[in-house]
């Protein structure tokens, strides 16, 4: 049997007595690491911080509510939830991307009411204007707003002729969008606001449709300049043509006076002629007849035919011969 050297065996026990000492020490030390860490955890963990264009929407178990304060808050650790959110004017574009500006056929490309396709981007902005149905009414309220954006704006464009879209209508079609995704967005009740709907670009989807509607875009501008000068040469000559016509009616009025003077004073002779032949009708037959004769006789040259009872008088040149009279015929020297 071996003997145990007790020197061995003294070593032994004081290094066992070093080692429950050192554990102990580990075990107390890993403790206080833990404890340390925790105290990190529960102390970072109880504070937020909302910056100028955020809300927070704090959730106690399961009751939200809205935190608009900036600055610094504190909440109860693990028992209250927060979420921010930004309450800026935020967007997305349609049919194009706008990182590199190219185009998306599957969002942009739409038929009108005449039945021509046409390439139409969008940009739609909104806004959160409720931070706790924009956190828990819906999943993803972007993606409902987007879709909701884009079936108002297929349905509002096939309302309209391709001509409109590219050209006269845009600004009413925009604000028709409009109204119909603010209509939309009250039955969803998302807790998004829709700011504003611009018409980036409109255009037919072929290089040779577009080379069409510019031919067609540049005959409306000539339509519209033949128009204008058109009305220019209308406000030119009307006024002169109004102006002769006023100087034709003013003629016409003084014409019209003359004659209505003239006539009456016809009238005035005539009826006191009238009254003196009533007096006297036999003399003032015979005074009319010789004055009409002094009128008629000095311009005329007579012929009196004498073969009967009767006497013929005939309108010819005058006895002096003024105007080249003509010589009487043989038959005619013989009854004279």
């Amino acid at each position: 049997m071996e003997t145990i050297d007790p020197k061995f065996e003294e070593m032994k026990r004081e290094m066992k007595q070093k080692a429950g000492k050192a554990g102990r020490f580990v075990k107390h030390t890993g403790s206080l690491a833990v404890l340390v860490v925790l105290a990190l955890v529960l102390g970072t963990g109880s504070f937020y911080d909302i910056e100028e264009q955020e809300q927070a929407v704090v959730t106690t178990f399961g009751v939200a509510k809205t935190v608009a304060e900036p600055g610094l808050h504190f909440k109860i650790p693990v028992i209250q939830k927060v979420k921010k959110v930004n309450t800026t004017i935020q967007g997305f574009a349609m049919g194009y991307d706008p990182e590199n500006n190219v185009s998306v056929e599957d969002d942009s490309l739409m038929i009108t009411s005449d039945y021509n396709f046409v390439n139409v981007d969008f940009f739609v902005e909104y806004k959160v204007a409720d931070p706790v149905k924009a956190v828990y009414a819906s999943q993803d309220p972007v993606l409902i707003l987007r879709n909701i954006s884009q079936a108002c704006i297929r349905t509002v464009i096939g309302g309209y002729e391709v001509d409109s879209v590219l050209t006269t209508g845009k600004n009413e079609i925009q604000a028709k969008i409009k109204d119909m995704i603010i209509a939309r967005l009250e039955q969803h009740d998302i807790g998004l606001q829709i700011v504003n709907v611009t018409i980036q670009d409109s255009e037919p989807p072929t290089a040779e449709v577009m080379e069409a509607f510019k031919a067609v875009e540049t005959a409306k501008q000539g339509k519209e300049t033949a128009i204008n000068n058109a009305n220019k040469y209308r406000n030119e000559k009307l006024p002169q043509a109004q102006a002769r016509i006023d100087q034709i009616m003013q003629e016409a009025e003084s014409t019209k006076v003359q004659r209505v003077n003239e006539a009456n004073a016809e009238v005035a002779k005539f009826n006191a002629m009238y009254a003196e032949y009533a007096k006297n009708p036999e003399v003032t037959k015979k005074r009319m007849f010789y004055e009409a004769m002094e009128d008629i006789l000095p311009g005329m040259k007579v012929i009196i035919d004498g073969t009967g009872q009767t006497s013929t008088i005939l309108p010819l040149d005058s006895f002096t011969g003024v105007g080249g009279a003509s010589q009487p015929s043989d038959s005619q020297a013989g009854q004279n």
